[in-house]
């Protein structure tokens, strides 16, 4: 197997994480990592790949002609501005989610790739969560029944500092930006794209949204209730009512443990559960499956991955853009949201 030398640009909390998961990952290697200090950089190499090399500039490593892929974790609000750079040095790019802060910058981060050629895919880690695609094949299949309802929501109370990524505004602090888009794009895996939205949302002090609450209606009439929160604990869960039965997930409903179908007959009595664990093991957490997904991709030549197509993300973009638009958030670097913009 080819081994796919990975970058790593930016070394926050999220990267630890992801690090730690790459290490399982057969056939991917941690290089390189770039920090805007070499201190932070060393550390991170010490703790996570001992041997890769140390950069003291996000420039510096999008230039390491060892990198075969970046992996951008700096906060969303750069985004573009760092995969841009690797971009535009011949590097395929994995990108945390979301992608940019609205649809205008990621249709413009996709046309960047595009031109140059390179691959390119959002780390949305639920999408490749073996739980969840088989949870996802067996729905499209019809064989829990036709969808009628969903619930989910994520939220844990955030304590930090104003300058923190998840609380100032300049970096693109937003509940829904940060929790919301896994209520959606859950939501979006099972049941669509949605027909129409409906959102409201308590704002901060600073224009921010700190808790956000969303009703969708979907294809065939199906519904979905959707919660972020920064303020509360929420329990993270979600769950599908069919007209055959009823769906919750096992721990958090963005990395699940397991699925659980309890299938019903006409008159109510539930039937034997059916779990629904993953034709392949988790790895990693579930982070360990994305990077792998993303390495097969580099591997095989693609310019994006089947399990998150540019054009699913670009219409997750546009569904935060359309909730943002109704609750009246406007970030920092973005234009006005107007109706119809987000189509």
């Amino acid at each position: 197997m080819q081994t796919v030398r990975w970058g790593f640009l930016a070394t926050g909390k999220i990267a630890r994480k992801v690090a730690g998961a790459l290490a399982q990952v057969e056939g991917s290697e941690l290089v390189a990592v770039g920090a805007r200090r070499r201190e932070s950089a060393e550390a991170f190499v010490a703790e996570h790949a001992p041997g890769a090399r140390a950069h003291a500039s996000y420039a510096d490593l999008v230039a390491d002609p060892g990198v075969d892929v970046v992996y951008v974790a700096s906060p969303h609000a750069l985004h573009l501005e760092h995969v841009r750079m690797a971009l535009e040095a011949g590097k395929h790019v994995l990108c945390e989610k979301p992608v940019t802060l609205d649809l205008a910058q990621a249709r413009e981060m996709v046309a960047l790739a595009r031109e140059h050629d390179r691959f390119l895919m959002e780390a949305m880690w639920t999408a490749c969560h073996p739980v969840v695609r088989e949870l996802v094949d067996r729905v499209r299949a019809g064989d829990l029944g036709t969808p009628r309802t969903l619930r989910a929501e994520l939220g844990f109370r955030v304590d930090a500092p104003a300058d923190d990524r998840l609380l100032d505004p300049a970096l693109g602090a937003s509940s829904l930006l940060d929790m919301g888009i896994y209520p959606l794009t859950f939501a979006h895996l099972l049941l669509g794209a949605p027909e129409r939205l409906h959102a409201e949302a308590v704002l901060s002090e600073r224009g921010t949204d700190l808790d956000v609450a969303v009703l969708g209606r979907y294809r065939g009439g199906a519904l979905a209730t959707l919660s972020a929160s920064m303020t509360s604990w929420s329990d993270r869960s979600a769950a599908l009512a069919t007209d055959r039965g009823h769906l919750h997930l096992e721990g958090q409903f963005h990395h699940p443990d397991a699925a659980v179908f309890v299938p019903r007959d006409d008159a109510g009595t539930p039937g034997e559960p059916l779990r629904i664990t993953g034709r392949e093991p988790v790895v990693g957490g579930g982070y360990g499956n994305e990077l792998a997904e993303a390495a097969r991709c580099v591997r095989e030549g693609l310019r994006e991955s089947p399990w998150v197509p540019h054009e699913q993300t670009l219409a997750l973009m546009g569904q935060l853009d359309d909730v943002r638009r109704q609750v009246g958030v406007e970030l920092p670097g973005t234009g006005p949201l107007l109706p119809g913009d987000a189509g």
